[in-house]
């Protein structure tokens, strides 16, 4: 069953991955903010001279699970850049009036991790 809130974060998350910009800022209100362990509530201006470029470096993007829990959902990704890195992510994407409003990026791991099963990375 689809949800109209999962959808909206769906078509956001497929415009980045085909670089359809146009069809991405159509999903994002003026007021949009983007926080991510280096960014701090950058506005959309700033995401999109900041952030969107990062997408020209993947070959492959997949959406892996989302999770709707009123008017935000959590998605989480798996993307491979032109370099053959792969790595998973996790956002939580807030939808108002039908526009994203807001995106909280969780940094994941490298696939496949750093970590030998059961252990661990030493910083």
């Amino acid at each position: 069953m689809s949800d109209p809130v999962a959808d909206i974060v769906r078509a956001s998350y497929t415009a980045f991955a085909s670089r359809d910009r146009a069809g991405h800022e159509k999903l994002l209100a003026d007021s949009f903010r983007f926080t991510s362990p280096y960014d701090n509530g950058i506005d959309r201006r700033t995401f999109y001279e900041r952030c969107w470029p990062n997408g020209d470096a993947f070959s492959r993007f997949d959406i892996v699970l989302t999770a709707v829990s009123g008017n935000q959902v959590f998605i989480c990704y798996e993307a491979e850049t032109l370099a053959g890195k792969r790595f998973r992510n996790t956002e939580l994407v807030t939808v108002e009036n039908g526009l994203i409003t807001a995106v909280e990026v969780y940094f994941g791991w490298h696939i496949p991790h750093d970590a030998r099963a059961g252990g661990f990375v030493n910083p």
